[in-house]
């Protein structure tokens, strides 16, 4: 029995990397999805560190400092809550991530991720992981699978929609948009982005991004 049946939702697969302020904006406009159709978001982790391990001596310095141990960090932190108290932890926490970094301006600080912790009623303790590896093969597991789903020239976010035959997904990077679609504007980028899954061969639309993200 598939997860539709089950939840009577259709399930989209989101993966997400606490630090980008652009998969920050479209897991904001899935939560308004949510809200307009009959979908239920299952949050997954991917981590911008390593998509990028192999090719820092290509970025610029102040990217390479973000991937660093301060990048790891939020996501470190994601995945062991997920190990440790359930997968359903994880859209929760992330809004309070999020939150917190991109709306607040705070960034990815300490600080930022144990009110977060706090927030959600998660222990203090966990923010030990920030600095752990005990968890980074799971956490390579979830970014591998989304990768997996949709390729290696992408960044954050990856979500996973149903395709045009019983039980496909087709994945997509994106969509990036600013500020987040509510209501039905939400619900129109959502049928939209149904409608290109369902069109075997389509790859891509794209344009220059004129201004950053618009946090409300």
């Amino acid at each position: 029995m598939s997860d539709t049946q089950v939840s009577g939702k259709t399930p989209v697969d989101f993966w997400f990397d606490p630090l980008c302020p652009w998969a920050w904006m479209t897991s904001r406009w899935m939560l308004e999805v949510e809200k307009v159709r009959e979908v239920e978001v299952r949050w997954h982790v991917m981590s911008l560190a390593v998509l990028n391990e192999n090719k820092l001596e290509e970025l610029p310095e102040r990217y390479r400092e973000l991937l660093g141990p301060k990048g790891w960090a939020p996501v470190r932190v994601v995945v062991a809550a997920q190990q440790k108290h359930g997968e359903e932890i994880t859209g929760k926490l992330y809004t309070a991530l999020g939150t917190r970094f991109h709306n607040e301006g705070q960034g990815a600080t300490r600080e930022a991720i144990a009110a977060a912790l706090d927030e959600v009623g998660l222990p203090a303790e966990l923010l030990r992981f920030a600095d752990s590896d005990e968890y980074d093969e799971v956490l390579r597991a979830s970014h591998q699978e989304g990768i997996d789903k949709v390729g290696q020239e992408v960044g954050t976010p990856v979500i996973a929609v149903p395709g045009s035959e019983a039980g496909e997904q087709i994945a997509f990077f994106g969509p990036v948009v600013t500020p987040a679609p509510r209501g039905e504007e939400a619900a129109r980028l959502w049928d939209g982005t149904l409608m290109v899954a369902s069109i075997p061969g389509f790859y891509e639309i794209k344009r220059t991004r004129t201004q950053g993200p618009i946090f409300d």
